[in-house]
């Protein structure tokens, strides 16, 4: 696996949001790549709802949300601040779909698990396999429900880019 879909070791931390995190709270319109810079706007992801996030946050780390997780604009920034930040994925209730796909597209795994998402608390360590459906936090182990192939084979080369690199086509055709 390459990017941002490695599988985190354990030494990686949950960082839990709840309900209706929208794309203005990953990345606030006023830290756009246009306004702060292509080098700077990663810095300011969760400002206004968690500042110490972009400054602690370490690679493999996982996010943990409620219900519509990034819901609002389909500006591509927000997930791509939390690939520059190298998250690992994002275990949810439920995902916003046009954020959804900008995730998977740029390899950042987005998981739909309502049934284990309260089992995990903020800062819970944690081992994070989307790939192989494995999931571990806080020495408990939780199978992940399934991404699907076309997910799969975007999120093994890294992003929808890179597949179309390595493999001169998009997955599925």
């Amino acid at each position: 696996m390459t990017n941002n879909n490695k599988t985190s070791q354990g030494s990686n931390q949950i960082w839990k949001f709840g309900d209706a995190i929208n794309t203005d709270d990953i990345l606030p319109g006023k830290y756009a790549p246009l306004m702060v810079g292509e080098e700077n706007y990663h810095k300011y992801t969760f400002a206004h709802l968690r500042p110490e996030f972009a400054e602690t946050v370490q690679p493999g780390d996982v996010l943990v949300g409620g219900w519509n997780w990034g819901l609002g604009s389909s500006r591509e920034y927000a997930p791509s601040a939390l690939k520059k930040l190298g998250v690992a994925g994002i275990i949810a209730k439920s995902f916003a779909r046009i954020h959804f796909r900008n995730l998977i597209n740029l390899g950042i795994p987005a998981i739909a698990g309502p049934e284990i998402v309260d089992f995990f608390q903020d800062h819970d360590p944690i081992s994070f396999d989307p790939i192989n459906g494995h999931v571990t936090v806080a020495n408990t182990d939780y199978r992940l429900p399934p991404l699907g192939a076309f997910a799969e084979e975007i999120l093994k080369a890294g992003s929808l880019m890179e597949h179309f690199r390595q493999h001169n086509r998009f997955p599925g055709e």
